[in-house]
């Protein structure tokens, strides 16, 4: 049982957002959003880190601090085609053979996170990586959009079988409930196979892309972390990682 020996980092951004629109670009404290994502990328030093772009500025943003970019379509439906595209592109003999995809919109995320959605794929069993952290906020237990990934984890234990994931709340009974972190580590065959599937029936009805690989006999195990990094969806997100990385 051993991790795939040639994983990439690949970070998918695009301009497009509803409810702040441009932010891959937004200012942090003297530098574009996408930079820190990238640097958080870097300190995890699991392998090379690629942005995989949909518009040329932020490609510009990346190259000029140093990082390696890639520009993909800017209509891709989710960020796991823009992510296949990236790779399939700079590395058409399949040298990777692992992709862990770290989303855009993370400036704060710490790196150890990376390496943790990185660390269930020694199991050979495993297809596809992704994280949780156990919920505290009575509010978040029948709040929709928290997550939830019901997944078997022993006592003790900090990796397990993810079974399901639901925005109900879900499972049943005495125990912990678990909030699902969109971070995934795939191995390389996993990532062309999961792209290459239609749509799932429960992915449609949920609107979660996971369930996608579950209706299709893919297996994802779950690894469980102590935060939910902060994701910049509004500016006040904005305002807050600003606060958060001046210190």
């Amino acid at each position: 049982m051993s991790l795939p020996k040639k994983p990439i980092v690949v970070v998918p951004a695009r301009m497009a957002s509803e409810r702040l629109p441009g932010k891959p670009l937004a200012d942090i404290n003297g530098e574009p959003m996408i930079v820190h994502v990238w640097r958080r990328a870097m300190e995890a030093d699991i392998g090379p880190v690629v942005v995989a772009c949909g518009e040329k500025e932020i490609a510009d943003a990346i190259t000029a601090a140093g990082g390696l970019a890639v520009l993909t379509r800017p209509d891709h439906p989710s960020g796991s085609d823009r992510v296949f595209e990236a790779v399939k592109n700079m590395d058409p003999d399949g040298h990777y053979d692992a992709v862990v995809n770290v989303q855009g919109d993370l400036p704060t995320l710490d790196p150890e996170i990376i390496r943790k959605v990185f660390a269930p794929l020694g199991k050979e069993a495993v297809d596809i990586a992704t994280l949780a952290v156990e919920i505290t906020e009575e509010e978040e237990r029948t709040n929709p959009n928290v997550v939830k990934a019901v997944c078997a984890i022993e006592p003790g234990a900090n990796v397990g079988h993810g079974l399901y994931f639901t925005r109900a709340t879900a499972p049943y009974g005495d125990g912990p409930l678990y909030h699902h972190i969109g971070l995934y580590a795939f191995r390389r065959e996993a990532l062309t196979r999961f792209v290459n599937l239609r749509p799932g029936i429960l992915e449609q009805r949920e609107k979660l892309e996971q369930l996608r690989a579950l209706e299709n006999g893919m297996r994802i195990d779950v690894a469980l972390v102590d935060t939910v990094p902060l994701g910049v969806d509004t500016p006040a997100d904005l305002e807050r990682a600003r606060t958060l990385l001046k210190k």
